[in-house]
């Protein structure tokens, strides 16, 4: 029991990310101002919002673009149990369920450097299982 004990409470020490580091895009920055009647603090769900980032590329000059990405707080715990791995856990993340790619061309661009930069834009979130296809999953 003792062992479990332990087990269990070194488990428990390690932090459950939820939020924004395990969004496909991070923000930059958030431009304009709110128009909508959601408390951001406390809003538990997942939902396309929009904000502003800067695409970099190498030789060429950056540009702020505005766009939509996933943004949200998603049900996520653990409880502990009597067998191996002692812990049952749920979690999910705010990511993408449907999106489209958008093409820019990036100003000032050096001789031979690709001026296209691709990123996608969200057109439907939820809450789901973290997919490293779609999103920078951290586990600690």
């Amino acid at each position: 029991m003792d062992e479990w004990m332990h087990h269990l409470q070194h488990r428990m020490k390690l932090p459950c990310v939820t939020l924004g580091a395990l969004l496909l895009l991070l923000p930059a920055g958030h431009g304009g101002t709110e128009t909508s009647a959601i408390d951001l603090r406390t809003f538990i769900g997942c939902a396309v919002r929009e904000f502003t980032f800067l695409a970099k590329k190498p030789g060429c000059k950056a540009l702020r673009i505005t766009t939509d990405a996933c943004w949200g707080r998603c049900e996520t715990w653990e409880r502990p149990i009597l067998q191996p791995p002692y812990i049952e856990s749920y979690h999910r993340v705010c990511t993408y369920n449907e999106t489209k790619l958008v093409t820019v061309m990036l100003p000032k661009c050096a001789p031979g450097v690709d001026p296209f930069y691709t990123y996608p834009v969200a057109i439907r979130c939820n809450c789901d299982f973290c997919s490293t296809a779609t999103t920078e999953c951290e586990t600690a």
